[in-house]
């Protein structure tokens, strides 16, 4: 595997303005890319932030306009870009598949209902929807697990964690959402899976940010490995946030840290170095798992 130079944009998310948020962020990566950026990573949500009064106008289904507008960007600039939406949900469409099921019909689940809950599909339409694009084709996504507080009422909560294969770097992502980088067991999965590389998409806000930065260096730490943190920055109508976004390396060490502006970070993953901490602290091998 061949180093790669990554880069995290923290930038203030206009609420529920997409497309505002959209050129944004596509703005700041082309300032990313002219540094030589080769994949970049996006705030949660970070075209329309937690848009709840117009969830109907901010989710997307199906070809995910957003998406189309960001696979656009990768395949001109032949980069990785990871984030996430939000993904409205078809229940007459989920409803029609579960039938099939039932009736012992083969179904193909399409990409817009992977990773939701079966039993809770008719409770909310809508999910966090994280997603990796590689070159311009979609390589995956991943339904945040574990939503937090508010997004209880609205968001379904998925039920896989894996993590996405990129092709042509040769490399294996390990995504995660926000709240979720308080559970280790997330990351210790996405690592012990083959993740190269960890990257956790947040909206993080005030007062938290001495928990942030030790969750963030934790989940470094622990499993050895290469962690991009981006967080988003700026305020919203219920919370302000501390940005802080930071590129760490597998002994978890910071590489770049974005403070509290709209800015990107960049820097070089040498995967070779995540091999060489795991041969000097063999804790992978050391692992007990019959144990815990």
């Amino acid at each position: 595997m061949k180093p790669i130079k990554a880069a995290a944009i923290q930038m203030d998310i206009s609420h529920c303005k997409k497309q505002d948020n959209i050129n944004k962020a596509l703005m700041l990566s082309e300032d990313a890319i002219s540094h030589g950026a080769e994949l970049i990573v996006l705030p949660e949500v970070f075209s329309t932030g937690f848009c709840y009064e117009e969830l109907e106008n901010s989710g997307e289904s199906e070809p995910f306009p957003t998406i189309e507008q960001l696979r656009d960007f990768s395949k001109q600039n032949s980069c990785v870009m990871i984030g996430s939406i939000i993904q409205k949900h078809n229940n007459e469409e989920v409803q029609k598949n579960e039938k099939r099921e039932r009736e012992g019909v083969e179904v193909d689940i399409d990409i817009e209902l992977k990773g939701k809950r079966g039993e809770e599909q008719g409770k909310n339409n809508f999910t966090n929807m994280g997603f990796c694009i590689e070159n311009g084709d979609l390589a995956g996504t991943y339904t945040k697990t574990h939503p937090f507080g508010k997004e209880k009422g609205y968001f379904t909560p998925g039920d896989q964690i894996e993590p996405i294969h990129l092709k042509s770097h040769d490399l294996t992502i390990g995504l995660e959402i926000c709240y979720e980088m308080r559970f280790p067991e997330i990351a210790r999965k996405l690592a012990i899976e083959g993740s190269d590389i960890l990257v956790t998409i947040a909206e993080f806000p005030n007062p938290r940010e001495y928990q942030w930065r030790s969750l963030a260096t934790a989940r470094s730490v622990e499993n050895q490995i290469y962690h991009i943190a981006c967080n988003r920055t700026g305020a919203d109508p219920s919370s302000t946030f501390f940005g802080a976004s930071m590129i760490l390396d597998p002994l978890g060490n910071v590489l770049a840290d974005a403070k509290d502006k709209e800015c990107f970070i960049i820097q070089e993953i040498d995967p070779e170095m995540m091999k060489d901490t795991r041969k000097a602290i063999p804790v992978f091998d050391d692992r007990r798992p019959e144990l815990y």
